[in-house]
């Protein structure tokens, strides 16, 4: 028998949540400087008296944690004995070198516990069924996340793995799931199956999408270009969803789409400028996480690099936690071309939009002088001048520079979208110095 866990934090009014989630913080304080060899040296270098660090506001008292500390000490993140560890995962290494993240049975647990949150929010129920169209291996969190939390739903699962559209559509035919999960530039793949071979995807079981690892909405909540062909095609709601695997935890949108929920029993969330003061709402900032109830690998004002706004009046939906935008851009994927600023979100959002592509790769690399160069690998619909001619002017006329331009065939898009051991597809290369 499936039985409920407790009604989230995020319902409760915020000064409920906030004396909560500082006693929370007390714990973890405590925890930390008992077990981690990490922040034990952080708390003695810095002279930090954890007993003075009462309040929420206390804590800019802290220094922030990079992915660079993660990555140089990553076992002296560790807090735990290596016979308590049940499973290991690993960031995709994006940004860098993987960083291993060692979880217990209460990490999983929790892990679960968040999933069912997301799931819920996004209006799940144990009368659907979800198709998986995403690895469960390769030390990939979000998907083990992902089939836990739908179990502790009571909903039916269908892991079916990434790629291969007619597979996905067979299985859709076959098992009717009402949900799927999947990163939305591959939802547009099925699409264009589908409307290859005569499949009425309007008559199909499938009313709704988990989406994952890619941007549907704009800053304002609007879908964006890869969210409106979806919708223009496909008659199914999006919901949008934000984690990384050091958090363990995810931003995941209700059916409002205002925004993706924080969690407040799960994280202390701020979002910072570039000088680690909080900004207002509405405005850019980097989001940095402090975990709640993690035992085997918690951080404490992890900046994860992800640049986006957060909102704190409470949602339609009865959620009084703030909420996260879609992500504006990696703080260290900004590109500075030909006195452009730009990030590679807002690229694909162009290139997304452009019917003479249909598909990509950005790659940023220096030049001689240690300037950016943009190199976009495009896979055309057709091979022409005036394919070519067409895609030149646009990305003129929108990006205000040119790119250097190479054309790929399908064979070899997929060879530079999927090396191997790779989790998702690569739509972002940074070779830069």
């Amino acid at each position: 028998m499936i039985v409920s866990p407790p009604k989230s934090l995020a319902y409760q009014p915020r000064h409920e949540v906030v004396n909560i989630q500082e006693q929370k913080l007390q714990e973890l304080l405590a925890y930390l400087s008992q077990n981690s060899p990490f922040y034990k040296d952080l708390f003695a270098k810095h002279d930090i008296d954890i007993s003075q660090i009462k309040t929420l506001d206390d804590l800019r008292l802290i220094p922030t944690t990079t992915k660079e500390d993660l990555q140089k000490r990553n076992d002296d993140f560790l807090c735990v004995e290596r016979g308590k560890i049940i499973e290991y995962s690993s960031t995709s290494g994006t940004l860098g070198s993987p960083v291993t993240i060692a979880l217990t049975e209460g990490d999983l647990e929790r892990l679960a516990y968040n999933e069912y949150n997301s799931f819920t929010c996004a209006d799940g129920s144990p009368v659907d069924l979800y198709q998986l169209m995403l690895t469960l291996d390769r030390q990939f969190m979000a998907g083990m996340a992902y089939y836990s939390g739908i179990r502790k739903i009571g909903a039916g699962i269908i892991r079916l793995g990434p790629g291969v559209p007619s597979l996905q559509w067979e299985t859709i035919l076959r098992l009717k799931p009402t949900a799927i999960v999947a990163v939305p530039s591959f939802i547009l793949k099925l699409i264009q199956f589908a409307q290859e071979h005569s499949i009425d995807i309007n008559a199909s079981s499938v009313k709704k999408a988990v989406c994952i690892g890619e941007n549907i909405r704009n800053t304002d909540f609007s879908l964006n270009i890869l969210g409106q062909k979806i919708t223009e095609a496909w008659d199914i709601k999006l919901y949008s969803t934000y984690a990384s695997t050091e958090m363990q935890t995810a931003f995941t949108e209700c059916g409002e789409g205002r925004g993706g929920h924080h969690q407040p029993e799960l994280l202390i969330v701020e979002v910072l400028d570039e000088h680690n003061n909080p900004v207002a709402p509405g405005e850019s900032g980097e989001v940095t996480i402090t975990t709640l109830g993690v035992e085997g690998m918690p951080l404490l004002r992890y900046k994860t690099g992800d640049i986006c706004h957060y909102f704190d009046e409470p949602c339609a939906c009865g959620r009084t936690s703030i909420r996260l935008s879609s992500i504006v851009g990696r703080k260290k994927q900004m590109i500075k071309f030909k006195g452009t600023t730009l990030y590679p979100p807002a690229l694909f959002d162009l290139l997304n939009g452009m019917e003479e592509i249909k598909d990509f790769v950005a790659e940023v690399y220096s030049n001689d002088i240690g300037m950016d160069e943009v190199l976009l690998h495009l896979l055309p619909v057709s091979y022409t001048d005036e394919c070519d001619r067409k895609i030149r002017a646009n990305l003129q006329a929108r990006l205000r520079v040119s790119p250097h331009i190479t054309y790929l065939k399908h064979d070899e898009m997929q060879k530079l979208q999927f090396p191997e051991a790779v989790r998702k597809p690569v739509k972002f290369i940074d070779k830069r110095k």
